[in-house]
């Protein structure tokens, strides 16, 4: 149930936005706005993204107004075809309501953020491996849906089936807000296709989901810290894979980070591109270490987000989905692994 009437919600998101805005445009007309190149690109992301949102939610209004003259003629006509019409433009408008009230809850700095999504499959060799292919496939037809660009930036197969690991960058708006609500351990029960003797078979994967930031995001990197090794490709990727070392792994020693990118055709592409992924977990890296010294200081017990089992998936002796965090469940497995996550995304936002 939302805690206040959605009108009240967008009436007062919507000043904030307009207030932003100003504030915004009134900066890059300075002159010395494009001095600091870092600074200036950040703002003028934020102005276009806000710009965005304030079009979004005036065509969402305007729909709302065009649906009520449509219930008006439906009922004066008492016209059953006009009514029904109606009702599936309400709902539709309902689904596009709640994701922007969902939007505005998503006010952590880096919500907004573009996200990087990785799947590490737990114990249990193939079995595992296949379940991690099922949560990629899950992941990109999420992506699919809501019209976020999926790349892959890294694609370490399994032996025999399934992948040992994968990375994916997730663009679009606010694609780590939404996503961060996937970080943890899900927990596959099924018959495996892979147990000659047709028994039950309970599986792990972890989802690391964090903000991913570009060269431009200000954390400074020394050359001197990082180990840079190359290796052939291995995954899809047509004639051109494994026929050079255009594959890229880079090491932070000061903490131990290891990255590596492989879905570029050249070297240098896969090494800026790797550049960005360490910098994006440098940057988790602090987030998780001011949190904890902020969590230390309120005397809060900090959960171990990353360790602990969120999700459930049952395929035998019966189907069924069920989030451990908001109790929401689903006996519609197939629609769950066919992308369609969002009321688990969205139970878990708006408890948080």
């Amino acid at each position: 149930m939302r805690k206040q009437p959605l009108v009240w919600v967008n009436i007062f998101e919507n000043r904030k936005t307009d207030q932003r805005i100003a504030e915004l445009e009134k900066e890059v007309l300075k002159p010395d706005f494009w001095l600091d190149q870092r600074k200036a690109q950040a703002k003028t992301k934020e102005l276009t993204h806000l710009k965005e949102s304030k079009v979004k939610l005036q065509k969402l209004k305007e729909d709302v107004e065009d649906l009520k003259i449509l219930l008006e003629l439906a009922e004066a006509e008492t016209d059953e075809e006009t009514f029904n019409e109606a009702l599936s433009e309400s709902e539709r408008l309902t689904k596009l309501a709640d994701h922007y009230e969902l939007e505005m809850l998503l006010s952590k700095p880096y919500d907004a953020y573009d996200a990087l999504l990785t799947i590490h499959p737990g114990a249990g060799g193939t079995e595992s491996q296949d379940w991690a292919s099922m949560l990629y496939r899950m992941y990109a037809r999420w992506g699919e849906i809501y019209n976020y660009k999926v790349e892959v930036l890294d694609f370490l197969p399994g032996e025999e089936a399934g992948i040992k690991s994968a990375t994916l960058s997730i663009s679009g708006p606010y694609a780590y807000g939404y996503l961060k609500a996937e970080a943890g351990v899900h927990r596959l029960v099924r018959i495996s296709p892979f147990d000659a003797a047709g028994r039950r078979h309970t599986s792990f994967c972890s989802i690391d989901v964090i903000p991913q930031v570009s060269d431009d995001s200000g954390l400074e990197i020394d050359p001197k810290d990082l180990q840079i090794d190359t290796y052939r490709s291995g995954g899809a990727g047509g004639q051109h894979v494994n026929k050079t070392d255009s594959a890229v792994r880079i090491t932070h020693l000061p903490t131990g980070i290891v990255v590596q990118c492989q879905n570029e055709r050249s070297q240098h592409a896969n090494k800026e591109t790797a550049l960005n992924v360490l910098r994006s977990k440098l940057l988790a890296l602090k987030i998780e270490k001011q949190e904890a010294e902020l969590a230390a200081i309120r005397g809060e017990k900090v959960e171990n987000t990353w360790g602990s089992q969120i999700r459930s998936y049952v395929f035998c002796p019966y189907t069924m989905v069920k989030d451990h965090r908001t109790g929401v469940e689903t006996g519609n497995v197939e629609s769950v692994m066919d992308g369609n996550i969002e009321d688990f995304i969205e139970a878990y936002l708006r408890m948080k």
